[in-house]
């Protein structure tokens, strides 16, 4: 199995990249915010999973090792099969995807292209027992009630999860608890 990548970023296209390694260019399929902030020209490494199938193999790329294991440990999931782990590392960080397991909001799950209420049940239930519940505790503390009302809001705006916690995160720590100012900060800091 492949397990690591080094080479040059030879072309980002719509869900993969190309990477040269030793004169030859490998299509891997990587997580969107990964695609979206590499360029052709430079250099690449990453954690790769390969994916044999009768006819094709296929090559996920990741930035961390941490971030391949939770793949890995989605593709564990009945019905969730390389594209909807990735789509799902496409649309969550690693830290949203445990927040929603252990505070058991499933519903974030769903907002996944490609996963529906069923299958976001079967992967908040499989996860529970997969990921070490100690790493997310301190995580699911750190967004308060008042927080995630303004990412449930961000979301039905229609942004992306990834794009409304970014935005949370920029919040500066000293605003008011008042969810309707902090919508307005986090509003603020999406359009910089």
């Amino acid at each position: 199995m492949i397990a690591t990548l080094r080479g040059e970023i030879s072309q980002v296209e719509d869900n993969a990249i190309i990477v040269e390694v030793g004169g030859v260019g490998l299509r891997v399929f990587v997580p969107a915010p990964y695609r979206g902030r590499v360029k052709a020209g430079e250099a690449a490494f990453l954690f790769t999973h390969l994916v044999v199938r009768e006819d094709a193999l296929t090559l996920y790329g990741f930035e961390s090792q941490a971030e391949r294991d939770l793949f890995n440990t989605l593709l564990g999931v009945d019905g969730v099969g390389p594209k909807v782990a990735l789509s799902v590392l496409s649309t969550l960080t690693p830290d949203s995807i445990q927040r929603a397991v252990f505070a058991e909001e499933g519903e974030l799950l769903s907002r996944v292209p490609g996963v529906g209420k069923k299958t976001a049940q079967k992967m908040a239930l499989y996860l529970k027992d997969k990921l070490k519940p100690m790493d997310a505790l301190g995580r699911i503390a750190a967004m308060s009630d008042k927080d995630s009302e303004v990412l449930a809001a961000l979301t039905a705006l229609g942004y992306s999860v990834i794009e409304a916690q970014t935005a949370i995160q920029s919040i500066p720590r000293d605003a008011p608890d008042d969810v309707e100012e902090r919508l307005r900060l986090a509003l603020q800091n999406i359009g910089k």
